[in-house]
């Protein structure tokens, strides 16, 4: 539920399958009954028809993602959810007479903030069916030296879990190497209180020798491929976060 425009449907696109559900759009569900008044007891109407909906394919055994507006404690009562993800991410939408009268929810299982569909819902996703590691499944890729792990790498990491669904981040063996102060276990624990939150079980922290060619033949089954990040999510330094960790005499 959220305002217009702010990104229901797509999360709804991302979250279906992940879920095996059905969908109910509110759009589709107002075409097919012929109903586009927008009045407060029509918005009620609308509540209890996706509600009819929602119970029908719920009782067939089926996860059901319903994407609507649903602005009202009125409605939301009606709807009866048994799992809100309140997508919180515009103050206003495009519909000045909504916005009136759309109320904040002081009751919601999932607060979404940013309009990053993907990673919100394996987030989502996950709460509902608890994730299990696969190694047969496609996984991707990180490999670095991660002294330490910070801001920047958690942005490519949700970059890259979205090509794939689980990531395999592997910790270059360089403790001691150059400036490099953090053994495995460090590095792990780092990498763990960052991720665990958000992604258990969506990825998998392996030590690796001193990796520093990778090289491969031709007609090879993996993609090798850069994930561009902002410039201001480039400019997060580990050195500097280790120069300033020394300063402070948490690390030597």
């Amino acid at each position: 539920m959220g305002l217009p425009g702010s990104g229901k449907t797509t999360l709804a696109s991302k979250l279906v399958p992940l879920l095996n559900a059905k969908w109910l759009n509110n759009d589709e569900v107002r075409k097919a009954a012929n109903d586009w008044d927008f009045s407060e007891e029509a918005r009620t109407r609308q509540a209890k028809r996706m509600a009819d909906f929602a119970e029908k394919y719920k009782q067939e055994g089926h996860y059901v993602v319903a994407d609507f507006i649903c602005p009202t404690p009125k409605a939301r009562e009606l709807f009866n959810a048994d799992y809100v993800v309140w997508i919180d991410t515009i103050e206003k939408g495009k519909f000045e007479d909504t916005n009136k009268m759309f109320v904040k929810p002081e009751k919601f299982d999932f607060r979404v903030t940013t309009q990053n569909a993907e990673v919100w819902a394996y987030q989502i996703a996950d709460q509902l069916i608890p994730y299990e590691w696969d190694n047969k499944k496609p996984t991707s890729q990180m490999l670095g030296r991660w002294q330490p792990f910070h801001d920047g790498h958690y942005a490519l990491f949700e970059e890259i879990i979205k090509k794939t669904g689980q990531v395999c981040i592997q910790v270059r063996d360089v403790k001691g190497v150059d400036d490099n102060p953090f053994d495995f276990e460090t590095v792990k624990k780092n990498i763990e209180q960052k991720l665990l939150p958000n992604f258990k079980n969506r990825f998998k922290i392996v030590l690796v020798p001193n990796i520093t060619n990778i090289s491969y033949g031709r007609g090879v089954g993996y993609k090798i491929e850069e994930v561009v990040l902002p410039e201001k999510i480039q400019n997060i330094s580990a050195t500097k976060i280790r120069k300033e960790m020394r300063e402070k005499g948490k690390i030597k």
